[in-house]
Formats: C-alpha cells, structure tokens, sequence
C-alpha cells in the first residue's frame, strides 16, 4: 500500500504520517528529514537546500525527484507514505511514472485540510529537544516540568531557523501557488480524498484511517 499526505507546511502530515508506519508497517519518505540529514552533513546539496529553505522556497523539481527516487528503490516493507512530497504537478507525474516502472501503484491520496491562520501559530510556536529530538509546542503541547523534556530529561530546545511566521507565510504562498494546483491532478481520476486537519491529532488519524480501510 503507497499513501500520500498532502497539505500546506504544518499540516500535521509528518504526525499522521507516523501513525501510519506504527499502524501499517509502512515506511516513511519525508523530504524534510532528508534534506535536514543533508543539512546536519554539510553536503553540497544540503548547504543548497539551506538557502532555499531558509528563503522558504520549494526546492528544484529535479533534485527532490533523484532523491525520491532513490529512496523509493531502499524501501521495504508493507508500501511507502510520501511526506512533503509531491510538491508540483510535474513531481506527480514524476511519481506516478517511478511508481509504474517499479509495478507499484498510489492507493490513497489524502488531503489535511487546515485553515492557513492556524498553520501559522502552530508553525512559529513549535520547537524541540535538542539532545532526543521530542518535539512542543509554545501553548499546544507543552513539557510537564517547564524547561525540561518530558522523554530524556534535557534542558537543551531548539528552534529551526524557518519556523517564523514571516517565513511560514512565504512558505504558504508557495504552496497555494506551486502545490495547491496538483490536487486537481489527483481529483480528476478519484484518487483524492480532503480530511478535516483542524481536529485533534487522534480525530484526524480517524478520518485518515477510515479512509485507508474503505469505512
């Protein structure tokens, strides 16, 4: 089983997206943890993705596609969850062409619906451990004890350098301007299904779940 999670930056895509590996056995290709291990090694095409990102821009359409790509052809196990990716109606095409080659095929599409206002306050107020990687929330999720991780017990956080809201808003007009346009490429031929994101975490994975199992 192949899924995609579309929906604008802080969506909810990557949470959902792990619910679904601890449910069905998937595996997770998000183009964000790819880029950021590209980032955390230095590599050219790190130091590339950075600018971009920072910028927030999308990346080029041929970088992310070899990547995917690649990606694609290591994975095992029950079927894939695309995250962050496809981007652009070209990198649907793309998708769907790697997917053939490969005798595999998209069964579900799905769409997190959320209100762009809250994208952003749930964006900017994000941040994380920076010793075991739990992530928080500046008024959503906090830590129990204030200033400590609830998992490892660290004082460290971080901020990613992207997650303001100037840059957020630059980020939602690329997506309503170069993503937003490919869900009529999934519509067309039923493949795309809109899921409420404005709910909890565990109503949505509902939602998503009734739709992976045909309730």
């Amino acid at each position: 089983m192949n899924v995609i999670l579309l929906g604008p930056p802080g969506a909810g895509k990557g949470t959902q997206a792990e619910k679904l590996v601890e449910t069905y056995g998937l595996v997770q290709l998000s183009t964000g943890e790819m880029l950021r291990d590209e980032v955390r090694l230095g590599s050219e095409m790190g130091k590339r993705a950075k600018e971009i990102m920072d910028a927030g821009k999308l990346l080029p359409d041929d970088l992310v596609i070899s990547m995917i790509s690649g990606r694609i052809d290591q994975a095992d196990g029950n079927g894939i969850i695309l995250d962050g990716f496809p981007r652009t109606k070209a990198q649907a095409e793309a998708l769907d062409k790697m997917l053939e080659e490969r005798n595999l095929k998209l069964e579900h599409v799905i769409q997190l619906d959320v209100a762009e206002d809250a994208v952003v306050e749930r964006i900017s107020g994000r941040y994380s451990c920076a010793e075991c990687g739990s992530g928080y929330h500046d008024s959503l999720i906090k830590p129990e004890v204030e200033g400590i991780c609830d998992n490892c017990g660290s004082k460290k956080f971080s901020r990613r350098s992207d997650d303001n809201q100037d840059t957020v808003r630059s980020r939602l007009a690329a997506y309503r301007e170069q993503t937003a346009p490919i869900l009529p490429y999934y519509a067309a031929d039923g493949r795309l299904i809109v899921v409420d994101g404005m709910e909890n975490v565990e109503k949505v994975f509902e939602s998503v779940r009734a739709v992976i199992d045909g309730v």
